[in-house]
């Protein structure tokens, strides 16, 4: 299983106070050596974190995969056209959320979608979909054009108290995961994951990667980024594996 570190929220540290640290490059370059995959990261159309030249300096700079988040956009899609990452995830995204509440309504926007997906998949860049655990939904992506998913997990990660509730979650992603699998598609999974809640998550074999961003970011205020991205690994190698 893969691991996405989104390093998001080392730059909303570094917008508090308008400097130049702490440093989004600094963060996914010790991130990859230790033990991330690939480096995710969500340029806002409000750019209340990441900025434009933290894209192109990561675009340059990582040596494993960029992965880069974008609502639905002309401005996004240029941006994503020029700086052509390995992958592009479509996310929904209001101006006045704290962070993204939902998937994106692939049903409701398809025609946008659709369009997005050819010119960046004609472009040589990987699309996925941030979408709801949702079978219509899959259906629509699959449909779109769209080969790979990224499952939003909020609702079992904000259950993390009401264990029925939770579980009932669980078997909605896995039921979800399932089915696009089937479909052939490949399957992610991110938001709201944590050291607590990741282990049954990561024991779905029908999903491939993971992407954390604000609970690593947190942990790693107390024990280094390094040894944050370190635990994370090996909690979703151990759901992974069962133990």
């Amino acid at each position: 299983m893969l691991l996405g570190v989104n390093i998001d929220h080392v730059a909303t540290l570094r917008q508090a106070r308008g400097t130049r640290f702490p440093s989004p490059i600094e963060a996914a370059l010790v991130a990859e050596t230790s033990g991330a995959d690939l480096i995710t990261l969500h340029l806002r159309e409000d750019r209340r974190h990441i900025q434009d030249h933290d894209v192109d300096a990561m675009r340059a700079t990582i040596k494993t995969r960029m992965n880069l988040e974008m609502a639905l956009t002309d401005e996004m899609l240029a941006n994503a056209l020029r700086v052509k990452p390995e992958d592009v995830c479509l996310v929904p995204e209001k101006r006045e959320e704290v962070t993204t509440e939902g998937g994106l309504d692939v049903i409701r926007y398809f025609d946008e979608v659709r369009e997005f997906t050819r010119q960046l998949t004609e472009a040589g860049i990987r699309v996925s979909i941030f979408i709801d655990p949702d079978v219509k939904q899959i259906q629509a992506a699959w449909d779109a054009g769209a080969r790979v998913i990224e499952l939003h997990t909020g609702a079992y990660a904000h259950a993390d108290f009401q264990h029925a509730a939770q579980q009932a979650e669980l078997a909605r992603i896995r039921e979800a995961a399932v089915f696009g699998d089937h479909l052939g598609m490949v399957v992610n999974a991110g938001h709201g994951l944590n050291y607590h809640n990741v282990t049954p998550i990561a024991a779905i074999q029908e999903i491939a990667e993971l992407n954390i961003g604000h609970a690593l970011v947190s942990h790693a205020l107390m024990v280094g980024f390094a040894s944050a991205v370190r635990e994370m690994k090996a909690l979703m190698i151990e759901g992974r594996q069962g133990l």
